[in-house]
């Protein structure tokens, strides 16, 4: 097996030392028959191993150091030191300076928030209920009535009839969209008539708020969105824009979103338990499916949550065996797996309880440590589980219980009642699909009362994390205030419900415009981080989801290559960066800092070679316009063409990604200011000239004076930390494919980080077919790094480099690896493999012609025998890295739904249209068509979208493995052991290069082919197979400082509800429910009298409602869950809908019409 090794050695020829290709380089002498690292292998095969690489790395150098210029640059910038000052960054300093400029920055926006809460408080204290109010007496401007939907079926959708106020809009480079300064508009979730009395009484009172938006404003013209979030769910916004809305309809509910969520309570600990006993299959088990797929979206990365389902017995729907934090991941793997759930068996709540119980008292794990709460959703049963209560919460009443009864049913749900009202909880009945999402907000409302009632201590700003702004405003960050309801009842009690959040959004961009960049070089960066290590500024945070409702969650572990370093950023430390498809092991300095009066720390990261920089001095007009000049195009045939970094060196500056384009745009602009410009960035400007004069000074004294076809280079070319990018000669720019930005180009960045020459291939990824040689010229990018020692001052300014012609050196290289010369006419021996390979595992040259179409592939896709024996022998190592922020199509659901033929099955959008709504015809035709088509088609699919929208594209988890070199440095030989098919290879890193040279037999037989290594990056599971192992080790998270979760002075009385639809032909009823969505009270107060039941008390409400009563903790007195009179001690409560004809049931203010004894009922 080591013949063919052998024989090649010998047939190529003697040891002879062949000449040098350049006069005046001396090549080393090699050893005829130096001794062999193994004695299995021939000493003179090793020898001739040696020899070949020593000729590589010779030529490779005399190359570099020939046409490369980094001594000749040295020079350069040396004898013109006069222009330019090397300034020092110092991390303290600039970290304490970027913290205090975004502290300010911040606490402008705090003053208006604080402006308008304050007024927003005043306002609704001054405002009067009007029961008779009626829509024609608001005057605002819907911002729906002019929306134009993007209906991805081309119909055209049919706006709905509206009196708003009819405006005109003007273009806004802040907004990046049309305003109108002179008036707020008002958003209103679909699923609520915006006709109701609470609503209208809503647009009354907030009317106001108009003239405090535009007084802040006038304050602070740098102001982005002011938005008011109502618990009604309206939504008042500044300055007006029509709505955007994704598709036929707007499901946005400002209730659901981040910034409200954050700002309505405290952080959260949360146990879901599920009754799955054999009654709930069906209908009732698909509702509660989606009841909890929708109650997790009210959670935030604040709060921790775990899912269980109980029959006798009570156990996690998922692998997570305790708490864990309500991030995107996590709650992904409970809706996946909430879906498996399987109705059978019997209730014991006293399971269920008990296991929600004993997580919320496990200590040993992190949570919120603020609300405790048990969301409970059943079909009805008999037990109250007392002495379950008794024994873990009773007295203190530490965990609120929250009971969802769900679907229809004759079930008596006394008990559910008793068991909310008697945990400070409260009770919802969600009988069909529409009420899921209000009723699974509305918790919220019971959250807020002790933050309500603690007044001005709860009156703190909250910064949320970053989010994708609904108006197109793009990434965003939001400071949120909560508003309190300050009205008094008769009795002077205070009121304990949060009438909503203010929130004003600040752009990322703004916050970075705060941030140095380019003084801290291509590899120096700023990052920001929220109290859950989630990035708020970091050079990878690049979501490429719009819109997209769930916030954009980057940890920064996940952000960069995980180090254990990074675990507590405290020292200097070796990290591992990622570039492109490469990684590097370099070493880098993490200072950090608090952002005060945020939830927010500033981190700065500095290579060393950033610890200085240059900073232009040209103080001679003459001397800029003559280095101006080389930036002119006409002189690019002479000096090489220039390519300027994409930045915003002045104001007025159109940016463009075309850069022909933007340079056409540098070069209008500067005929028109000087760079000493007020409005241009002085460092940015005068850094970029100076660069300028000094790459023309290298064209000038090296490249002009050599023959690049001599040596079968394309092209030299220069790239600075001042954003210039020269190639020359001229043409060779019709071929340049890297970034013209420096700091983003891969071979910018690794030259920096990495000694020596580095090569990159033209990158092709696994489907390319191949690279056209005949057609196109093809090139191998070799570049170094230009290393400055002033005054003691170590840095790296520059990067220079050639570009290889492919054909060409792949022809050299035959001759290189081998005992011939240019003058030879041997032709080389075919049986050998020879080939380099970069550090991260892709061709870069091969003696063979049929690899010359697969360079800037990744190896293994050329041989992957070869490739995996390099990788079990140690001489690469690989990580697998993770990019949470990918885009996908979506994938096709496994099944789907379907309705008898001949039958249109409405969308969401179809069923939510108000339309239907107008008239008791029309409401009597479309229940029975609705009810005809619920059972057969709604709930056919096992896979419940949250928002009922159909998805166009998603955000997904992309994986990429990225090959490094390990360790090993030494010549190495080794067998690819495959019986009578075995392969000997030989594999020596090339020194002072990125490189390894590999020679191999060449396969003999197709048996000993090799899987193949994966690099290229490939879509991963949705779910991480690893999670939940990763949540028994949690990430660091520091948490928010501030809790309110209880006080003394709360009134727990009001504590259940339940819903029903129901249509109204006269005027709608106070509640905050759809206009066909009345409150049917199943549970009367205790007393002589029966008394109407209410829901929670909205804002304006009259006063005096008679509120439920909580029974005492360890005895039953009369109270939630006892019989009208006359049934005391039956548990049975009559249902709303076998009320006698004669008799009303009241909700509020407005009366529901009697209904028959057995009308159809509607699910929606």
């Amino acid at each position: 097996v080591w013949l063919s090794v052998w024989k090649g050695a010998v047939l190529l020829g003697g040891l002879a030392a062949a000449p040098s290709p350049y006069p005046g380089l001396r090549m080393k002498d090699v050893p005829v028959a130096a001794p062999s690292p193994s004695p299995a292998v021939p000493g003179t095969a090793w020898a001739f191993m040696q020899y070949w690489a020593r000729r590589l790395e010779q030529e490779i150098d005399g190359v570099m150091r020939i046409f490369g210029g980094v001594q000749q640059l040295r020079k350069i910038y040396d004898d013109n030191k006069n222009l330019f000052e090397v300034k020092e960054n110092v991390p303290r300093k600039l970290v304490e300076k970027v913290a205090g400029d975004i502290e300010s920055l911040l606490a402008k926006k705090v003053r208006a928030l604080k402006r308008l809460a304050n007024a927003a408080e005043k306002f609704q204290k001054a405002h009067h209920w009007q029961d008779n109010i009626r829509e024609e007496d608001i005057e605002y401007y819907d911002s729906k009535a002019d929306t134009e939907y993007d209906d991805p079926d081309g119909e055209e959708i049919e706006r709905e009839k509206s009196n708003s106020l009819k405006l005109e809009f003007t273009d806004d480079d802040n907004f990046k969209t049309k305003v109108n300064y002179s008036y707020a508009a008002v958003q209103i979730p679909t699923d609520i008539y915006k006709g109701s009395t609470v609503i209208l009484n809503e647009l009354n009172w907030t009317q106001a708020l108009e003239d405090v938006f535009i007084e802040n404003r006038k304050e602070d013209p740098s102001l982005l969105w002011q938005v008011f979030g109502s618990a009604t769910g309206v939504t008042r916004y500044y300055p007006a824009t029509p709505w955007r809305a994704p598709n036929k309809i707007d499901l946005y509910d400002v209730r659901r979103r981040p910034w409200y969520i954050q700002g309505a309570s405290s952080p959260k600990d949360m146990v879901i338990i599920v009754d799955v006993s054999g009654s709930v299959s069906g209908l009732t088990l698909k509702l509660m499916k989606t009841s909890v797929y929708e109650m997790l979206d009210t959670l935030s990365d604040d709060d921790y949550v775990n899912v269980a389902s109980f029959n006798e017995k009570a156990k996690p729907v998922s692998c997570f065996k305790h708490l864990v934090q309500a991030n995107i991941r996590n709650k992904k793997v409970f809706k996946e797996d909430v879906q498996g759930m399987v109705a059978k068996g019997t209730t014991d709540y006293k399971a269920g309880f008990e296991y929600a119980f004993d997580q919320l008292q496990n200590s040993n794990i992190t949570r919120a440590n603020c609300n405790k709460m048990i969301m409970m959703f059943t079909d009805g049963g008999e037990d109250r589980v007392q002495d379950v209560f008794e024994k873990y919460n009773w007295p203190n009443k530490t965990v609120r219980v929250f009971t969802f009864s769900v679907g229809q049913h004759n079930y008596d749900v006394t008990p559910l009642q008793w068991m909310a009202c008697a945990n400070k909880g409260y009770y919802f009945e969600i009988p069909s699909i529409g009420a899921i999402r209000i009723n699974t907000q509305e918790y919220l409302d019971v959250l807020g009362r002790p933050m309500v009632l603690a007044g001005n201590r709860a009156k703190q700003v909250q910064w949320t994390n970053v989010y994708q702004d609904a108006l197109g405003l793009g990434l965003v960050v939001t400071g949120t205030l909560p508003v309190f309801n300050l009205t008094e009842d008769s009795s002077d009690r205070k009121n304990q419900l949060i009438l909503g959040v203010m929130g004003i959004d600040v752009a990322l961009n703004d916050i970075k415009r705060l941030t140095p960049r380019y003084n801290l070089g291509a590899n120096g960066y700023v990052f920001a981080i929220d109290l859950n290590g989630y990035v708020l500024l970091h050079p990878n945070l690049q979501p490429q989801i719009i819109n997209f409702r769930e916030p954009v969650t980057l940890d920064f572990l996940d952000a960069e290559l995980e180090d254990e370093n990074k675990e507590e950023v405290s020292r200097p430390g070796t990290a591992f960066g990622a570039q492109d498809q490469y990684i590097d092991e370099v070493f880098r300095t993490y200072t950090w800092a608090p952002i005060k009066s945020t939830n927010y720390s500033l981190g700065l990261v500095l290579p060393p070679y950033s610890t200085y920089y240059i900073q232009a001095n040209l103080s001679d007009q003459i001397l800029q316009v003559k280095y101006f000049e080389y930036l002119l195009p006409n002189s690019f045939e002479s000096e090489g063409h220039v390519f300027i970094a994409p930045r915003e060196y002045c104001k007025d500056l159109d940016l463009s990604d075309n850069n022909t384009e933007f340079l056409e745009n540098f070069i209008a602009l500067m005929e028109k200011v000087t760079p000493d410009s007020k409005q241009c960035d002085n460092f940015l400007l005068h850094n970029l000239i100076l660069d300028t004069g000094i790459t023309q000074k290298l064209v000038d004294q090296v490249w002009k004076d050599q023959d690049l076809n001599t040596y079968s280079l394309l092209a030299v070319f220069a790239a600075t930390d001042g954003g210039i990018t020269r190639v020359f000669p001229n043409k060779a720019a019709d071929d340049w494919e890297e970034e013209p930005e420096p700091f983003n180009a891969s071979f910018y960045r690794r030259s920096l980080d990495n000694k020596g020459y580095i090569f990159k291939p033209p990158y092709r990824d696994a489907g390319y077919r191949g690279l056209d040689l005949e057609n196109n010229t093809i090139g191998i990018l070799v570049s170094t790094a230009v290393e400055l020692s002033i005054e003691g001052k170590s840095l790296k300014p520059a990067v220079v480099g050639v570009k290889l012609d492919l054909e060409a050196w792949a022809e050299k290289f035959k001759v290189l690896a081998s005992n011939r010369t240019d003058r030879d006419q041997l032709g080389t021996r075919r049986d050998l493999i020879c080939v380099l390979i970069d550090d991260g595992g892709f061709l870069v040259l091969s003696n063979q012609e049929d690899h010359w179409y697969q360079v800037g592939k990744f190896f293994s896709e050329v041989d992957a025998n070869l490739m995996s024996a390099l990788y079990n022998n140690s001489f690469y190592a690989r990580k697998e890295s993770y990019d949470f922020q990918s885009v996908c199509a979506p994938e096709a659901p496994s099944n789907t739904g379907a309705a008898p033929r001949g039958v249109f099955v409405p969308t969401v959008a179809d069923l939510l249209s108000l339309a239907w709504w107008t008239s008791a015809a029309a409401w009597s035709l479309f229940q029975q068509f609705l009810y005809s088509l619920t059972y057969s088609s709604w709930f056919q699919t096992e896979e419940v979208v949250g928002d009922g929208m159909e998805a166009r594209e998603t955000s997904c988890i992309m994986k990429q493995t990225q090959y490094y070199f390990s360790t090993v440095n030494a010549t190495y030989n080794a067998i690819i052991d495959c019986g009578n098919c075995s392969r000997l290879f030989h594999a020596q890193r090339l020194a002072n290069t990125n490189l390894l040279f590999v020679v191999a037999d060449k396969p003999l037989c197709s048996q000993c082919e090799s899987v193949k290594l994966l690099q290229a990056e490939v879509r991963a599971p949705p779910r991480d197979p690893n999670q939940c192992e990763l949540v028994d080790r949690p990430r660091y998270r520091k948490g928010p400082h501030i809790c309110f979760d209880y006080n003394a002075t709360e009134d727990t009385s009001d504590c259940g509800r339940g819903a029903s639809f129901s249509p109204s032909l006269g005027p709608p009823g106070r509640p905050r429910q759809l206009s066909f969505l009345s409150t049917s009270i199943s549970m009367p107060v205790p007393g002589p009298v029966e008394r109407e039941r209410r829901p929670l008390r909205r804002l304006g409400d009259p006063q005096g409602a008679a509120p439920l009563s909580p029974p005492a903790a360890a005895k039953e007195e009369p109270g939630c869950g006892q019989g009208l009179p006359g049934r005391a001690g039956t548990g049975r409560v009559p249902r709303p809908r076998a009320l006698p004809a004669t008799r009303t049931w009241k909700s509020g203010v407005g009366v529901l019409r009697p209904r028959s004894p057995h009308p159809p009922r509607l699910f929606f």
